[in-house]
């Protein structure tokens, strides 16, 4: 069955399907419907965040989910907490993503404690959100089943490329035996399809798809800029 998860992401699309705090689309419905909308669009799987979107993309959207629950305003705040994790692994979901980083977790467990123990209590997958080599390796090492570049250009130390970084996909796709997710910043079709050909077995795309506020905005922008010149 995991196997069956894992393989039927190679070479796809995931999209995400978040709102920010706040925002109008804020609403477990209105993200299930975007994912019910990704779906008919051709996407593999979902990425959502929230207990409550993540259960009822899971009742209504037969697509695989990758689901997290982002909390706290710490340096680490995806599904930070191995009660995080398990709470998200209850909402039905298949893979639970997690902060790979190398960064200090709010509940005091390393990365590969809280792999270790969420192998051991549940079935799920786990994809470790890295933003160096030398973190998804060590995820990698500690027994991620996928590991994403999520968060390269999002910690302390590291610097934030212009779009994906596919140095850090080509990288870890030389350097684990487990999928490399890339996810941050591709907002193009022809930034999805570099992510694939640097090494990427997967694609998520979040932004470009599913928050027409900051698309809004890219528009907007261009328009001005335009009208300005």
């Amino acid at each position: 069955m995991k196997h069956n998860v894992i393989e039927s992401l190679r070479g796809r699309l995931i999209v995400s399907c978040q709102a920010y705090p706040g925002e109008p689309m804020r609403d477990p419905r209105t993200m299930t419907q975007m994912a019910l909308s990704a779906a008919r669009g051709g996407a593999a799987a979902i990425r959502a965040q929230g207990l409550d979107d993540l259960r009822l993309i899971h009742r209504q959207v037969e697509l695989p989910a990758i689901g997290l629950w982002k909390d706290g305003d710490a340096l680490v705040y995806i599904t930070p907490t191995l009660e995080h994790a398990l709470a998200v692994a209850e909402t039905g979901v298949e893979i639970v993503a997690i902060d790979g980083t190398a960064q200090n977790r709010p509940d005091g467990r390393t990365v590969a404690e809280t792999i270790a123990e969420l192998h051991r209590r549940t079935d799920v997958l786990v994809m470790a959100d890295c933003s160096t080599l030398e973190e998804g390796r060590s995820a990698a090492d500690a027994g991620a089943d996928l590991v994403g570049t999520t968060l390269a250009g999002y910690t302390p130390y590291t610097n934030k490329t212009a779009g994906p970084d596919l140095r850090l996909v080509e990288q870890l796709a030389a350097a684990v035996d487990v999928p490399v997710i890339c996810e941050g910043r591709v907002h193009t079709p022809d930034q999805a399809r570099g992510a694939i050909e640097a090494g990427a077995f997967s694609v998520v795309v979040g932004t470009a798809i599913t928050h027409p506020t900051t698309i809004t905005g890219w528009f907007a922008d261009a328009v001005g800029s335009a009208q300005h010149g």
